[in-house]
């Protein structure tokens, strides 16, 4: 078996929520990948700039849709048609701590981080990246918003 078929494909695109690529949409992420060899999924140059562009997304969930609990933003972020939503909710507000209809504050550098962390290794099977990568990339995406 060849390494990249053991390290999950967010993880090797430096995408850990796996953000997929909208068809037609020509936005271009900070941190975006020149080259673009994944027809389905965007490609960052390192996983701080996949993190940060996790919260942006995340963060306009909250901004922009009024979306503040686990429930309301996975539902969103995975939706019933391609995912298991129901137990992905439960998995990220069991390891957030908090119930799926509870509110929680995303404009929180460690409300933040502990979503993403709960996300990339829902999306992944494993959460590989120390806390100071989720931080800096959750600390990018918060920082320019």
């Amino acid at each position: 078996m060849t390494q990249s078929c053991t390290i999950p494909r967010g993880i090797r695109l430096n995408n850990p929520g796996n953000i997929k690529e909208s068809p037609g949409d020509k936005t271009q992420w900070q941190g975006e990948r020149a080259t673009d060899d994944d027809p389905v999924f965007e490609e960052f140059v390192s996983p701080e700039a996949g993190i940060r562009a996790l919260t942006r997304i995340l963060l306009s969930y909250q901004r922009r849709y009024g979306l503040n609990t686990v429930a309301g933003i996975i539902n969103r972020w995975a939706p019933g048609c391609e995912n298991d939503t129901g137990s992905y909710i439960a998995h990220v507000a069991s390891r957030l701590g908090v119930t799926s209809d509870q509110a929680i504050d995303l404009t929180k550098a460690d409300t933040m981080a502990g979503l993403v962390e709960a996300i990339i290794r829902h999306e992944n099977g494993q959460q590989p990246y120390a806390r100071e990568v989720i931080l800096a990339g959750v600390g990018m995406g918060l920082g320019s918003a």
